[in-house]
């Protein structure tokens, strides 16, 4: 088995380029051919949106793939056949067979280089799948879409989340540019499941759509009401252990009882284009989709949807303080994980309780922007760093914040487990730890803490 490093920082310094992961897989057999897909991208929001779709899928009987990335604690979780991330012996028996497959076509000549650490993962969950031929797969795009590994699929529908600035270094400096990269998921004649983005992101994805011939789903009846005296009951419990989105809403001409753990009004939006999708299945799969896909159905696979380290709420034991874990790695993930902290803790400025943040992110996010949302909410900031060598330095941030308000304090440790340790002493046994920045950071809190994912 291979090294667990990731994806950026084990890709050479190429072009993105499909043509090649195209040859890979040609040289498997073509895998990505012998399953039924759905394809997810956007900026933010596409894993909450991948998983519960898959938990629908599997909710209605169907054998369900799902692919995401990057993974919390093992890389095991990127590929997973009804819930069940694969297996140790599948993942080297089928690392095996994709690297000496990319070895014998870089010596004969038919790769220039070695296939990078994401196309390879890519190629195993393709072959993984065509070996144990899911109903569907619902894959998430890793990053953009139009040059992405998971692109070479022909999906059954797209998905395009919200879009926001993230990635510019490889997407482009502009929401318009990079909805343009998102929107090369879009299949000529296929259907695309989406919601009203910012207006640069609208223009580009309904062009690209028109271009395409292509049929748009919108999302908009799933989305509820949040207004104030609306019916929605959004973000309901008094426990922020068991807080979850709860309201009514009307599908397939019946009336539901909505009942998420991903909780935040931006999961409003990600559960309707799950819903939205699930829906429009049913529709293409004919008598076979319409006898299992169900109002009932939906229900259930959106209350036992599973995405841990988003807004993962563990409560205090006589050792350590209460927990936040929330994968916030850019300013829209930033700015919602602020929204969802108030919602949760609504008395937490005036009851004067401690809050230390764990703060560690990677070098090409906007770091400056982050800590000015972030760093306000904790009394204390301690800056850390993933074992990545894409991470920025707790120097790196503290740099970058220097404009954050004066009033907090920040300090830097040499690794997450001195972190926490910090942590634990300025929150105190009463006190709120939050934990976020990058996944890898959330990651090996959670492991370290021995969090149930």
């Amino acid at each position: 088995m291979f090294a667990l490093g990731h994806e950026l920082a084990q890709t050479p310094s190429h072009k993105f380029d499909l043509a090649h992961m195209r040859v890979l897989l040609a040289a498997l057999g073509h895998p990505e051919d012998r399953f039924d897909a759905v394809l997810v991208a956007g900026t933010n929001g596409k894993g909450s949106t991948a998983a519960t779709l898959a938990s629908i899928l599997q909710a209605s009987g169907l054998k369900t793939g799902l692919y995401t990335s990057p993974h919390l604690t093992r890389i095991n979780e990127r590929i997973r056949l009804n819930g069940n991330p694969i297996g140790d012996d599948d993942f080297t028996v089928l690392h095996d067979v994709v690297d000496r497959t990319a070895e014998r076509l870089v010596s004969e000549g038919d790769l220039p280089w070695h296939p990078s650490f994401f196309e390879m993962l890519t190629a195993m969950a393709f072959e993984y799948f065509a070996r144990s031929r899911p109903d569907l797969a619902v894959l998430e795009v890793g990053m953009g879409g139009r040059l992405d590994a998971t692109n070479v699929v022909h999906p059954r529908l797209s998905i395009i989340t919200d879009i926001s600035l993230d990635h510019q270094k490889y997407l482009g400096e502009s929401v318009a540019a990079i909805a343009r990269e998102k929107a090369g998921i879009i299949r000529p004649g296929g259907v695309v499941v989406t919601l009203p983005q910012l207006p640069e992101a609208n223009e580009v994805l309904g062009n690209a759509i028109l271009d395409a011939g292509a049929r748009a789903v919108n999302a908009v009846p799933f989305v509820p009401p949040v207004s104030p005296g609306s019916a929605s009951s959004v973000e309901s419990g008094d426990d922020p252990r068991t807080i979850r989105n709860r309201y009514p809403l009307e599908v397939m001409g019946t009336q539901i009882s909505v009942d998420s753990p991903l909780v935040g009004r931006h999961q409003l939006r990600n559960l309707a284009l799950a819903i939205a999708a699930a829906t429009e299945l049913r529709d293409q799969l004919g008598d076979h989709g319409r006898a299992r896909i169900t109002p009932a159905a939906i229900e259930r696979g959106i209350r036992e949807t599973r995405w841990p380290g988003r807004f993962q709420v563990i409560a205090a034991t006589a050792s350590n303080p209460e927990y936040v874990f929330d994968v916030a790695h850019n300013p829209a993930g930033a700015w919602a994980l602020r929204s969802t902290l108030s919602a949760a803790y609504p008395d937490l400025e005036t009851e004067g309780r401690p809050i230390a943040l764990v703060f560690g992110v990677m070098r090409d996010k906007a770091v400056q922007e982050m800590a000015e949302i972030l760093f306000p909410i904790a009394g204390h900031v301690v800056l850390t760093h993933a074992n990545n060598p894409r991470s920025a330095s707790p120097d790196e941030i503290r740099q970058a914040a220097a404009r954050v308000a004066t009033g907090v304090e920040i300090e830097a440790t040499e690794d997450v487990g001195s972190a926490l340790h910090r942590a634990r002493e300025l929150a105190g046994a009463a006190g709120l730890i939050v934990v976020t920045g990058s996944i890898y950071v959330v990651g090996e809190a959670m492991r370290m803490l021995g969090v149930r994912i």
